[in-house]
């Protein structure tokens, strides 16, 4: 048995400190950021290709868009949430439970061929996830980034996997994940990976630490992550534990080239799901001072995808050899997402201006973090303000 004694960070145990700048405007500030994959391969040739795969002949390696991803989760990661995002050059890594046909029919849409370079197809490891993606990517060899994700990255299994998927398929980018340290980052990355996704349990709708008790507090495995990965010429996603804008930027600052998203971007209409209303009686009185007024809120079912109710959803069940290791709630229906993400943008922009930072790129060097008790003042927090 091993005790760290070194203070570990999530994003609020620190604010950016401010800074001199000479930013005018949050409109000077860009957002846009661009990258080149390590182990992507952007010429193919028939010799390296598997057998009755089409062949592409030229690929752009670079990449270039705003660096927030839609997380893989039903009410999130959904096909109406990718076009919508892909209009501002914003990522979506789609659920893994679309059928195939329905993922074929995405993909070659001749008319808005431009979702390919903000849209990830997601799989996991099993045999039937290769079946499902071979048979897909015959038909549309135009995707290209894949989202190799399980829970626990760190298995031997998944190592293999990546390495073996990225010989099969070395005209894609691999996002991988999920991991929090700098070792098994490095250990996908020499694997195969170019994006590394970073988080265990701290999701809004994630019980994993809770039922396990296992995780890292967010912020420290971003800025690890991070460091290992740009060593090699890889890259990191800070995947959970943003409930605001504020935490996004700290992602950002902390050395996260994405930062994926999944109940920030729940509730709204292009996830999809039921609008559930409830009726609640208030403390305020009708007119004729005896009935309190009754008021109706509108609601989103959002569940993590390991929980009972994404097993009970898409696999007949819990298996008997595991538990629920995700929460299921009401979050407020929000109504168009579009709203949601000009609030996202404009907050980190705030943050640049702020740190003195004119291009997203540069508030990694610009911010400095101060430890704190207390992020902000709570005395009129309550389910009715708005921030």
């Amino acid at each position: 048995m091993i005790i760290e004694n070194e203070v570990k960070l999530d994003y609020s145990d620190v604010l950016i400190r401010p800074k001199r700048s000479t930013l005018g405007s949050r409109k000077e500030v860009d957002l846009e950021r661009g990258f080149n994959f390590p182990n992507y391969k952007p010429y193919i040739n028939k010799d390296i290709l598997p057998d009755g795969y089409p062949v592409v002949q030229e690929q752009h390696k670079h990449w270039r868009g705003v660096p927030i991803m839609a997380s893989n989760m039903d009410g999130v990661g959904t096909f109406e949430m990718a076009d919508k995002l892909a209009e501002q050059k914003i990522f979506t890594c789609l659920v893994k439970t679309y059928e195939a046909q329905q993922l074929v029919n995405f993909f070659d849409d001749p008319e808005n061929q431009q979702r390919c370079d903000y849209v990830a197809y997601s799989m996991g490891i099993t045999d039937e996830d290769s079946k499902k993606f071979a048979l897909v990517y015959e038909q549309v060899p135009n995707i290209k980034f894949v989202c190799i994700d399980v829970a626990n990255g760190y298995s031997q299994r998944f190592s293999e996997f990546v390495g073996s998927f990225r010989s099969r398929f070395p005209n894609v980018v691999i996002i991988a994940g999920n991991v929090v340290t700098a070792d098994q980052t490095q250990e996908l990355i020499l694997n195969g990976a170019d994006i590394v996704k970073v988080g265990i349990g701290p999701g809004s709708v994630c019980t994993t630490r809770i039922k396990t008790g296992v995780g890292y507090p967010q912020l420290s495995a971003v800025m690890e992550c991070a460091d290992a990965a740009h060593g090699l010429g890889g890259h990191v996603i800070a995947d959970g534990g943003c409930t605001c804008p504020g935490d996004i930027a700290k992602a950002f600052a902390g050395g996260a080239d994405f930062v994926m998203l999944g109940g920030m971007l729940a509730g709204h209409d292009e996830g999809g799901g039921e609008v559930i209303t409830k009726t609640y009686v208030t403390n305020e009185l009708h007119t004729d001072g005896l009935n309190r007024v009754a008021e109706q809120k509108h609601f989103v079912q959002f569940y993590g995808m390991s929980s009972d109710a994404a097993n009970t959803k898409h696999f007949g069940g819990l298996k008997n050899y595991r538990s629920s290791e995700g929460r299921e709630v009401l979050v407020p229906y929000r109504g168009a997402v579009e709203n949601t993400v000009q609030d996202i943008l404009g907050g980190v922009r705030s943050t640049c201006t702020y740190a003195g930072a004119k291009r997203l790129k540069h508030l990694p060097k610009c911010a400095t973090f101060v430890r704190v008790n207390n992020q902000y003042n709570r005395v009129y927090e309550s389910s009715t303000t708005k921030a």
